[in-house]
């Protein structure tokens, strides 16, 4: 399909589509087929030949080493990269990073983004954002976060229970959002705060077991669980400013769960065509697979709800250039959200044993997809507000009397 993307998006989109055909894919495959996982020499080598075609980054700034793209001409480049189990990382525009680098460029100081936008860039560095909160704490309800910051002199001191904070088994620095006036409403006296990992009373707990745990290389992302115990950081590590943890972290969760939607539609557009090509070769009950019309209009339906999904978030990233857009992102998450898990698995079911087995990367696509769901705001969670909006927009209205309802007439004119 043609989505009229400008030259800049879609000259970046050709040259990562390559850079995924011509190096990410073929490693893909061999670390399947050997089990061998890809060293983070290996992976580094990648981001050096992304650089060298001029790919690396391409979501910041040039002045940091990105390749300076607006935020609509990199998403193409994003739908390439979800093709590959690795490919947002062979270019470093893998979550959570991109994000945390997102967040970063937006807000941060100048001396923040020297100390760690510029490391966090060049792969020197790796980081988390830690917002989620074990049982009654913050979650899909985020009015609920209990972690606090209470300054002490020229310092924070920061004391709560996290989990869930993705990239935070191996992150050197986290992004905590904490409570930082316990007596405004959480939304206007939350605080997102930079914590070097290595501070006294960081405690990284365990990498919490969970679906598609399993890597391809060497260094997983993993999601640790963690404590934070009295731990003290110059109050000049507020990311932004103070109070305004919300504000700041719905900016960077719109564009997130819109860079989400174009991996994950990439990682559909890819179990497809794996699906297409078995359908077409596979033969059963006198013909191929690809002949039976049943499976062909699974297909097509698959075809065509893939192309609405990518038409939405290209929708929803247009409006993000002058509003909030918090309707169209939820819009466009909860939709792909669905439609990648229902491909994926469409994709699975028509590849049969292949399909399960793992010589095909359809298994590891089926247990990575499922989480979409769930990830930056739960289906439920963008459901309520959709919902929300729409019943707001209602304007009360005067329903006209009825008669009443005369069933001796009604049975009269029955009859005659």
């Amino acid at each position: 399909m043609e989505y009229h993307d400008s030259e800049t998006a879609q000259d970046m989109a050709d040259r990562v589509g390559a850079f995924m055909d011509d190096v990410v894919l073929p490693r893909e495959r061999e670390a399947l087929a050997t089990g061998e996982p890809i060293t983070t020499e290996e992976m580094e080598a990648l981001w050096e030949q992304a650089k060298e075609r001029d790919l690396f980054a391409p979501q910041v700034p040039t002045e940091y080493g990105g390749q300076g793209l607006d935020f609509r001409e990199m998403l193409p480049s994003f739908e390439q990269v979800g093709r590959s189990l690795i490919g947002a990382r062979s270019i470093r525009a893998n979550a959570p990073d991109e994000g945390n680098m997102h967040t970063l460029e937006m807000v941060g100081t100048p001396e923040q983004k020297e100390k760690w936008l510029r490391p966090l860039v060049s792969g020197e560095i790796s980081s988390g954002f830690s917002m989620t909160e074990p049982m009654q704490g913050g979650g899909s309800d985020p009015k609920m976060l209990k972690t606090t910051a209470q300054k002490d002199g020229d310092e924070w001191v920061l004391n709560g229970h996290k989990w869930w904070t993705t990239g935070g088994m191996n992150a050197d620095i986290l992004l905590v959002m904490a409570r930082t006036d316990p007596d405004a409403h959480p939304y206007e006296g939350t605080s997102i705060i930079l914590v070097p990992a290595d501070t006294e009373g960081v405690t990284v707990v365990r990498d919490i077991p969970h679906l598609g745990d399993h890597s391809i290389t060497e260094q997983s992302v993993g999601h640790a669980e963690i404590k934070y115990e009295n731990v003290r950081v110059p109050l000049k590590n507020t990311l932004g400013a103070e109070n305004q943890g919300f504000q700041i972290a719905q900016m960077r969760l719109g564009g997130g769960r819109l860079t989400h939607c174009m991996r994950y539609s990439g990682m559909a557009e890819r179990a497809l065509d794996i699906a297409k090509a078995y359908l077409a070769e596979r033969e059963a009950f006198g013909s191929t697979l690809a002949d039976k019309q049943a499976l062909r209009h699974r297909i097509a339906d698959a075809e065509t709800r893939l192309h609405a999904a990518r038409t939405m978030v290209r929708h929803a990233a247009r409006e993000l250039d002058h509003s909030e857009a918090r309707i169209e992102v939820a819009m466009a998450k909860l939709f792909t959200a669905n439609v990648t898990n229902d491909i994926i698995d469409l994709a699975v079911q028509c590849c049969g044993g292949a399909g399960i087995g793992k010589d095909l990367p359809l298994a590891h696509f089926y247990e990575h997809v499922r989480a979409f769901r769930i990830v930056d705001g739960a289906d439920e969670v963008h459901r309520r507000s959709i919902a929300r909006d729409a019943f707001d927009a209602v304007e009360e209205v005067e329903i006209p009397n009825t008669p009443q309802f005369d069933e001796e007439l009604w049975i009269d004119e029955f009859d005659g």
